[in-house]
């Protein structure tokens, strides 16, 4: 008999295991490697939200919440969000709580796309969004943007529209951008609502990094285009909760009842306890940021001071936690053999800046979500190696 997986979901043979996974894995077993791999803070929870999911299991609180959420959490978050940015969200039938904001893009995509719809994604970008637009039977209209900055402009995002016309469903917005950390300002995202305001387009927006913007208040699309914004956020980033799984997306109600269909279907609703964290986070942890952003912030400008130094161009992030930087001539110029070779012989392991789509050829993101003391000693090994590269002594 032939083999059963020729019989499975076709799109799935479009798909490859995650590069930055597996690199991840190939690295963790190399002796003494220093990893800036992964967009996991290195910080822990905040003890009081810890307190707060202890909490609820001691409570029996061990059984189903409602799919959308628990009120006590939708309410936190969209308190929290008004408070923060003036996204104003009810709690009652705008709010869905996911399980993480992966959970929310596959909601979000799933629910909007039907085979054949185009979905336009400014890259270099996380792949997941590139992954789940295909997955739907839908195509990814992959816009490279790193000859304007890392920033999909208004005329970039028109010129798309006219040659795709309707056959767009969607347009996928991520800020402050991983792997970039480049953001947009709200002058950025009113001209970018100019272009869709009125047609039968999506916004997807994913904000998960909104906590973490450095040199300006924090810009959001929905404060131009909220009718036709599905706006994504969540704990894990900015109270350093990645292993908590705790999502938030919020729509204008009539199209929040459909996301939450998919959601309802996928995923029934998330842990129980792990919202009562969550709701901890949102309702008292408006400041948890404060600290961790600081720190970010003094690890962003050394490495950029560093890596410049090095003769790698690169892109002052504005937030998140992500150096992309340009690989200097003289080094292997392919980087995704650049950084099996920096790995082996330096032991300091990065992402290749092709993992996230047209753009990233030739560059690679370092996660700064990292101790101080690591960073310093990996920067002198990528010093030493460059030099070593380049045949200087």
């Amino acid at each position: 008999m032939e083999s059963l997986v020729s019989s499975m979901k076709k799109e799935l043979a479009l798909l490859k295991p995650s590069d930055i996974r597996t690199f991840d894995e190939y690295a963790s077993r190399i002796p003494g490697i220093i990893k800036f791999t992964m967009g996991e803070p290195d910080f822990t929870t905040p003890e009081h939200i810890k307190e707060a999911g202890i909490r609820s299991i001691q409570k029996n609180q061990t059984h189903y919440a409602p799919s959308n959420g628990t009120l006590e959490l939708r309410r936190a978050a969209s308190s929290f969000l008004t408070t923060k940015y003036g996204q104003k969200y009810d709690p009652l039938s705008e709010v869905i709580v996911t399980n993480g904001a992966t959970e929310a893009i596959y909601t979000a995509l799933t629910s909007i796309l039907n085979p054949g719809d185009k979905v336009i994604i400014p890259t270099p970008i996380f792949p997941l969004y590139i992954a789940i637009t295909i997955l739907n039977q839908a195509t990814p209209i992959l816009v490279d943007t790193s000859h304007n900055g890392f920033r999909m402009s208004p005329e970039m995002l028109q010129e798309q529209l006219d040659k795709h016309g309707e056959a767009v469903k969607a347009v996928v917005l991520n800020y402050p951008s991983n792997p970039t950390g480049v953001t947009y300002s709200q002058e950025d995202l009113d001209k970018l609502a100019d272009v869709v305001r009125g047609k039968r387009i999506f916004a997807v927006c994913d904000e998960i990094y909104s906590e973490l913007n450095y040199d300006a208040p924090h810009a959001s699309l929905t404060n131009s285009l909220r009718e036709q914004t599905i706006l994504l956020n969540g704990v894990s980033k900015s109270h350093a909760m990645t292993g908590w799984r705790i999502g938030v997306m919020c729509a204008p109600k009539e199209i929040a009842q459909e996301l939450s269909k998919v959601h309802q279907f996928t995923v029934t609703t998330t842990s129980t306890m792990t919202q009562a964290a969550a709701a901890e986070a949102f309702g008292n942890g408006l400041d948890d940021s404060v600290g961790m952003r600081k720190e970010y912030r003094k690890r962003r400008d050394y490495l950029f001071e560093k890596m410049t130094s090095y003769g790698f161009e690169c892109a002052k992030p504005q937030g998140a936690f992500y150096l992309f930087a340009k690989i200097p001539e003289g080094l292997i110029q392919d980087d995704k053999k650049f950084i099996y070779d920096l790995a082996e012989k330096a032991k300091v392991a990065v992402i290749s800046g092709s993992s996230f789509g047209p753009g990233g050829e030739g560059y690679i993101r370092i996660s700064y979500a990292a101790g101080m003391e690591e960073i310093i000693t990996a920067m002198k090994r990528v010093g030493e190696y460059v030099r070593k590269s380049k045949g200087e002594k």
